[in-house]
Order: C-alpha cells, then sequence, then structure tokens
C-alpha cells in the first residue's frame, strides 16, 4: 500500500512539475500551434488574400513549377524543399547558372513561415504573398523577369483556368502568382510535441527535453526565440562578436536588425545562421550564446538545449507532388546561357 502511495505521489509530482513547466514556458512567450483547426485558420489566413481551396492548389501547382524561372529548372522548391526541412540544406542560396546569394545568405525554412513577423532575414517583405515574388525576379535565383513569368503562366490553358476560379476579379500578374504562391506556403505548418506539451500534454516531452526546455529558458535563448514560431521577429545582431561574420557582407536592415530563425524542425535545417557557417547543432547553440547573451555555456547545457530541440520536430503536411499542365507553343522557352 505504501508502495503504491509513494508511486501515486511520485506521478502527481511529476504532473504538477510538467504544468509549471508548460505555465513558465508561456510566461516567457512561448506558444503552442492550436490544436483547434479554426483558431489555426485565423493564424494563418491573411484578410488581404483569404485562403481557398482554388487559391492553395492553384499555389501549390505553382511552387513546383520550374518553368517560372528563366531555365526551366529551378522551382521555389527547388531552395525551399519540402522533403529536407523546407529548405535546400546547403550554406549558400544557389540559383540560375549556379550562381551565389551575393550576400552569402542562407535559404531559411519556408515551413511555418507563416508565423514570422516579417520574412528574408532583413525583414523587407511583411508577408507570404509578397516575398514569394522576390526569387522569381532575382537574378541570383530564378531570374525570371516579370513579364515573362506571367506569360509563362497565361500561355497554358489549364492556369488560366485556374487562375479565374482562384482570382475571378482579377488579371494574372506577378502579384496574383505570388498571391497564389503565398496562399499553399500559408498552410505548411508542422505542429509537434512541443505544441502537445503547451497544449496540456504533459506526458508530450521526455524528462530529457523538458530538462532542455528549463535550460533553454533559464540561459536566455528564450529572449529572441520565442512566440509560436520559437523565432520570427527582427532583432538588433551583434555582427561584431559574430564568430563567422566575415562570411558574406550581410548587416542586416537599416537599423542592424536581423530576423531570428524559427526553431521548429531545426534539426532538419543545417546549416544554421543567415550565412549557414555551420552544421552542428551543439556548436550553433554555443556561438549562439557568446554572441547574443554573452555566455559561455556548459557542455552540459548545450547537449540539454540540442535534446530539447528533437521535441520541435513537426509533423509535416502530406503534400502531394503535381502533375503540371503542358506547356504550348506560345510558352516562353527556357534560357540555359545568360
Amino acid at each position: 500500500m505504501l508502495k503504491k502511495s509513494l508511486a501515486l505521489l511520485s506521478i502527481t509530482t511529476s504532473m504538477l512539475l510538467a504544468q509549471d513547466l508548460a505555465n513558465l514556458a508561456k510566461s516567457y512567450g512561448l506558444k503552442p500551434i492550436p490544436k483547434e483547426k479554426s483558431k489555426l485558420l485565423k493564424l494563418i489566413d491573411n484578410p488581404k488574400n483569404p485562403l481557398t481551396d482554388e487559391k492553395i492548389e492553384l499555389g501549390k501547382m505553382l511552387y513546383f513549377d520550374p518553368r517560372l524561372s528563366k531555365s526551366g529548372l529551378i522551382s521555389c522548391n527547388t531552395c525551399h524543399n519540402l522533403a529536407t526541412g523546407g529548405d535546400d540544406n546547403i550554406p549558400v542560396a544557389t540559383g540560375h547558372m549556379w550562381r551565389h546569394n551575393p550576400h552569402h545568405l542562407n535559404s531559411p525554412t519556408v515551413y511555418n513561415a507563416v508565423f514570422n513577423k516579417r520574412q528574408f532575414w532583413d525583414g523587407r517583405s511583411p508577408d507570404l504573398e509578397d516575398q514569394a515574388m522576390g526569387p522569381i525576379q532575382a537574378a541570383p535565383e530564378m531570374d525570371m523577369p516579370k513579364e515573362r513569368a506571367v506569360a509563362v503562366v497565361k500561355s497554358i490553358p489549364e492556369y488560366r483556368e485556374m487562375f479565374k476560379k482562384a482570382f475571378p476579379n482579377e488579371k494574372i500578374t506577378i502579384k496574383t502568382i505570388g498571391k497564389a504562391i503565398g496562399a499553399f506556403e500559408r498552410t505548411l505548418v508542422t505542429p509537434s510535441r512541443f505544441d502537445d506539451f503547451l497544449n496540456g500534454d504533459k506526458n508530450a516531452l521526455t524528462p530529457k527535453e523538458k530538462e532542455g526546455l528549463k535550460t533553454f529558458i533559464k540561459v536566455g535563448c528564450v529572449a529572441c526565440h520565442n512566440g509560436i514560431n520559437l523565432g520570427g521577429e527582427m532583432v538588433p545582431f551583434p555582427f561584431n562578436k559574430y564568430k563567422y561574420a566575415n562570411v558574406g557582407d550581410f548587416r542586416g536592415d537599416k537599423q542592424g536588425r536581423v530576423k531570428v530563425a524559427t526553431l521548429r524542425n531545426v534539426l532538419e535545417t543545417a546549416p544554421y545562421f543567415y550565412n549557414g557557417t555551420t552544421y552542428d547543432i551543439k556548436e550553433a547553440i554555443q556561438i549562439m550564446a557568446q554572441t547574443t547573451l554573452g555566455k559561455t555555456l556548459t557542455q552540459k547545457q548545450i547537449d540539454a538545449i540540442a535534446t530539447f530541440f528533437k521535441a520541435l520536430e513537426g509533423k509535416k503536411p502530406k503534400i502531394e507532388y503535381p502533375m503540371l499542365p503542358n506547356s504550348t507553343n506560345k510558352t516562353p522557352k527556357p534560357i540555359l546561357d545568360k
């Protein structure tokens, strides 16, 4: 009887401690992805571009369509590969004619990007719809003049019909192309065991992951990596203290701020930092602690935080690769050599 009472006491104590940890995490600004579909829809929807099935399906096809690039080889999925963590897993974004990003910027994940307050590392885009237009036209990426991108879409009867249904009162422009792609990207949300924990499941995290979460909060990582996305805000970055600041010339926006990278699925999105300078998550943790917090963490603290990151691996939406409509004689031909 005594053993049973002690066992019950231990379980009850463990549950109370888990409850306290979840509340502590929330008190520091960590928020879960809602379980209720209606609440999630409110978070991911854009009043200026309300989600519809027609927009999402059209956006998915355009996301995977390499004909929106000058070469006919590069799609949005090339740099933001949904099979590899939503990015390309290489240090520097690489596009048309094997050109690297001139500032040595790394491709961030598209998964959960809807929760970022701003888009791009310098935060120059307010939302996914605006962001989607950038890489299509950027010379180091897809290098596709907007007029040519529109011509591709207009040349394909199936796309014209899909645009009529998705945007019945709008013409096919680079803006509506961006709106369609942005609508699809808004659905790329990956709820994790961490969300289950904050939403009330006290056993969703292992004891070691809970210890890692406590360490993550205690040492101060949560100061920048907070909110639903454990990141996504624009914050000042001390480039003069950053070990790899000499890789590329990026120095943030006009105020020296950089978008905080999301930690969701972080173990799938190496290499790390805006300039993709390390594949080692434990090195990344130590560097960030030294650079932004002025702290040198112990190996135990680093290991604990890295263990917590396992709980941030989310369930990916099932994406069926679309069969794209055929080109026509009017479809602009690929340009490979300039």
